[in-house]
């Protein structure tokens, strides 16, 4: 019980391997997280996921847990300089927004979420 594993995985990074994980860092997943709740507590969203891999990481929500996700929100740190890491995907996979600043990214979500509350 005493082993600690670090969020995201450090693990081969001082090694010189290139096995690195793209993660969110805390005020990222905090902004993601408070969406999240706030969707939630609408009764919009039930389920979500995390996958974090070599080249992006993705959060994933759900209205309900046995379908395919409602928005997929993807941090690739490659696009950078190109179209920008962050990018919002819809149901059917297409790209609804992309570009460098998550509180944009977010900006589609938001507003339906005011639409949500305000019905």
């Amino acid at each position: 019980m005493s082993n600690v594993t670090p969020f995201p995985s450090q693990a081969g990074q001082g090694s010189g391997a290139s096995a690195s994980q793209t993660g969110f860092d805390r005020l990222e997943l905090q902004r993601i997280m408070d969406l999240y709740g706030r969707m939630v507590a609408a009764g919009h969203w039930r389920d979500y996921a995390i996958d974090m891999g070599r080249e992006a990481a993705i959060f994933s929500a759900f209205r309900r847990a046995a379908e395919r996700p409602e928005f997929r929100i993807e941090k690739r740190p490659s696009l950078r300089h190109r179209q920008g890491m962050w990018a919002l995907i819809g149901e059917a996979g297409h790209v609804l927004k992309r570009g460098a600043d998550l509180q944009n990214i977010l900006a589609p979500v938001e507003r339906r979420l005011l639409k949500i509350v305000s019905d």
